[in-house]
């Protein structure tokens, strides 16, 4: 069954421009996994330092093997280094879709 990530996190406003590349990054190999159907960040326009975030996964074991990947090992050092905090995220087992 396909899955959705939808959630956010913080991080100081000050480490936002050395942050975006490092999103780039891990949006990018994200993106090139199998079973990955969706993967954004978004910097909230209203709330400085919010990041938001979704994902789309074909599956249960995509995202697991998504969160096992060496990129994302490396990804959670580095936000936790520029200070992450406020993350929520929460995974909705997707029955059906249609565009509207």
């Amino acid at each position: 069954m396909t899955v959705a990530v939808i959630g956010q996190f913080r991080i100081p406003q000050e480490n936002i421009p050395v942050i975006r590349p490092m999103m780039r990054d891990v949006m990018a190999a994200s993106r090139c996994e199998a079973g990955c159907i969706e993967y954004n960040y978004a910097e909230d326009m209203l709330e400085p330092g919010l990041i938001r975030v979704s994902e789309v996964w074909e599956s249960r074991a995509c995202l697991t093997a998504h969160l096992d990947a060496p990129h994302m090992a490396v990804w959670r050092e580095q936000r936790d280094a520029l200070g992450l905090f406020g993350r929520k995220m929460s995974v909705f087992e997707v029955s059906t879709a249609e565009d509207f």
